[in-house]
């Protein structure tokens, strides 16, 4: 992630930016914004109503620990080909 101070750069240069990594702008030294690249898929799926709601079903599906996920990650043995 790069910050930059909001007096050493221009919106342009911001998001030229924030197509290649996360960018912190900071106004005095505390950061102000967080500006993030997107392309045309991310954009995409962003406004698709079907996309968000097969998000907000997967949200009320039951959900495991990390810790959980760790047991069940160590005792499933690796697959085989």
């Amino acid at each position: 992630m790069k910050t930059v101070g909001l007096e050493q750069t221009s919106l342009d240069s911001c998001v030229i930016d924030a197509q290649q990594e996360r960018l912190v702008v900071t106004r005095e030294g505390k950061p102000v914004a967080l500006v993030i690249g997107i392309n045309a898929e991310q954009l995409e799926y962003s406004t698709d109503d079907v996309f968000w709601k097969l998000i907000e079903g997967r949200r009320k599906e039951e959900t495991v620990s990390r810790n959980e996920l760790e047991k069940l990650i160590e005792t499933t043995p690796p697959e085989t080909s």
